[in-house]
């Protein structure tokens, strides 16, 4: 094979991108390492987060990743504001996070969702497998629906709220209808 004289050159830019793109590589450990590594670099093209564990989560035993707010952060900006989402998409979404898949299952067959799924009812069930309560859980669920970064509380229009918790009581069966109205009109009076 002949060899030319030519030199390859390599964009200043590009050592460095290749360490960031390791490093999230081996603290994401990703089970699809070409499809993770194509939702990262998606990510960072459009400007978003790419899907990288951050190094404050902790390593679950196993090779899933823990559910976390963040990584529910991550996924709703991948929905990027859609009402209803595919089946198929938002499980690939959830393979690309590393999430584990019986937990996907779970969220799918608590909210009986089918090919189309509504997100915010799979986000505020997902949430609710971190909150024990639905109070913690509509606190997690505005946290990642917040867009507000200057650490104070996290706001969300009431009527997202009303609707979240409206569809968390329904699902949990164990809060009256004439509870939640009174709740929710005791709340928009406050705000």
């Amino acid at each position: 094979m002949p060899q030319t004289d030519k030199q390859i050159c390599i964009p200043p830019e590009l050592p460095e991108l290749l360490k960031q793109f390791t490093k999230a590589a081996i603290r994401t450990q990703p089970q699809d390492l070409i499809q993770w590594a194509a939702e990262y670099f998606g990510a960072m093209s459009r400007g978003e987060i790419p899907p990288i564990r951050e190094r404050s989560e902790r390593v679950a035993l196993s090779n899933w990743a823990e559910l976390t707010p963040e990584l529910l952060k991550i996924l709703h900006s991948r929905v990027a504001g859609r009402l209803i989402i595919h089946t198929d998409e938002l499980a690939q979404m959830w393979k690309v996070l590393n999430l584990p898949t019986d937990l996907f299952n779970s969220v799918m067959n608590v909210g009986r969702f089918t090919e189309e799924i509504e997100w915010l009812k799979f986000l505020a069930l997902a949430c609710s497998s971190l909150g024990v309560t639905i109070a913690k859980t509509l606190k997690i669920v505005c946290e990642v629906l917040s867009s507000d970064h200057d650490g104070g509380p996290a706001r969300i229009p009431f009527s997202t709220f009303q609707f979240l918790y409206t569809y968390i009581a329904e699902v949990d069966g164990e809060i009256s209808a004439s509870h939640v109205s009174r709740m929710l009109s005791y709340i928009e009076q406050e705000v």
